[in-house]
C-alpha cells in the first residue's frame, strides 16, 4: 500500500524546492524520450538543474538520459524540459515514474508535451515518422493513480474519453505541414513493460491489439498529467518498422541513431507548436 502521506510530502518538498530555484514558472512542460534531448539546448535564459539536486526527484539510469530539469523559454513560452525519463523497467513503479510530472504540475505547469522513440506497428510508417498520438494502450501492468488520491491533485476516476488535446494534435498537424515534415503521422501507441524487445508473437499480438507504435514508456507521465487538468500532446518517433514475418535484431543503438537523426525535425515542430499553443 502506497503511504499517501509520505508521497505528498516528497512531493511537496520537491514543489517547494523549484519555485525557489526557478526564476519562472514553467507554463508548458516537455519530456523528452530516448535519443531526444538536445531540445534542451534552444532554450533561452536556461537553468539547469541536475535531477540528484531536487529533493526526492527519481534518477534516470538510461543511455542517452542526461537527467536535468531545464528550464527556460522558447519561442516566447516558459518552458521546463525533463532531460531523460524514468522507466518501470529501471524498476520504478509507475508512481515514481510520473513523479516529475506530478512536480510540475503543482509548480504551475498547464500543459504537457510528452515525447518517446517507439518501434513501428503499422507497416505504412517508416523510420523517422513523428506519430501524433491519438490514443493509448496501457500494457504496463501499473497505473501511478493507484492507492488513495489526494483530491486536490485530481479526480478519483479521472476521464480519459479524450486523453489527448485535439487543439494541440490539429496545431501540431498544421505546423508539421507547414514546416514540410512529411513523415507525418497519427495513430495509438501502446506501453509495455521491458526492458526485454518484442518477439514475432507478441508484434502480431500488439498490432491485434489496434496499436500504431509500441513503447516503454510515457503513459505513466500521460496518466498523471491527465489527473492533474493538464492538457497533453504526445508525440512518439518511429525509430524502427517491425515485421513479424521478418523481424530483425532491434538494437538500443539503432533506436538512438534514428532518433537523433529525427531530433532536428522534432525540435523544429514543437518550437512551432508551442509558439501557438
Amino acid at each position: 500500500m502506497i503511504d499517501i502521506d509520505v508521497h505528498r510530502r516528497q512531493v511537496n518538498e520537491a514543489v517547494d524546492f523549484l519555485r525557489a530555484a526557478m526564476d519562472l514558472r514553467p507554463e508548458i512542460v516537455v519530456s523528452l524520450g530516448t535519443g531526444l534531448s538536445g531540445l534542451a539546448d534552444s532554450l533561452n535564459n536556461q537553468i539547469v538543474i541536475p535531477y540528484e539536486d531536487i529533493p526526492n526527484f527519481p534518477l534516470s539510469t538510461v543511455v542517452s538520459h542526461a537527467g536535468n530539469l531545464v528550464c527556460g523559454e522558447l519561442s516566447g513560452r516558459k518552458l521546463a524540459i525533463l532531460q531523460g525519463r524514468m522507466h518501470c523497467y529501471e524498476g520504478y513503479s509507475a508512481l515514481e515514474a510520473a513523479f516529475p510530472i506530478r512536480v510540475l504540475a503543482l509548480a504551475g505547469a498547464r500543459t504537457a508535451i510528452i515525447t518517446n522513440a517507439s518501434g513501428g506497428l503499422n507497416p505504412e510508417f517508416m523510420p523517422g515518422t513523428i506519430m501524433i498520438m491519438t490514443d493509448h494502450i496501457n500494457q504496463l501492468g501499473d497505473n501511478p493513480l493507484r492507492g488513495p488520491n489526494i483530491d486536490e491533485w485530481g479526480p478519483r476516476f479521472p476521464d480519459l474519453s479524450r486523453p489527448y488535446d485535439q487543439r494541440l494534435a490539429t496545431i501540431a498537424r498544421d505546423c508539421a505541414h507547414e514546416l514540410g515534415i512529411d513523415r507525418i503521422a497519427t495513430g495509438t501507441y501502446i506501453c509495455i513493460p521491458g526492458p526485454s524487445l518484442e518477439t514475432p508473437a507478441e508484434t502480431r499480438f500488439l498490432r491485434m491489439c489496434g496499436a500504431d507504435a509500441v513503447g516503454m514508456s510515457s503513459i505513466p507521465e500521460i496518466l498523471v498529467a491527465a489527473h492533474a487538468g493538464m492538457t497533453i500532446l504526445g508525440l512518439s518517433v518511429v525509430a524502427n518498422v517491425n515485421d513479424p514475418d521478418n523481424l530483425q535484431p532491434i538494437l538500443l543503438d539503432d533506436i538512438i541513431r534514428t532518433a537523433g537523426e529525427t531530433e532536428p525535425v522534432l525540435q523544429k515542430l514543437i518550437a512551432a507548436t508551442v509558439a501557438r499553443c
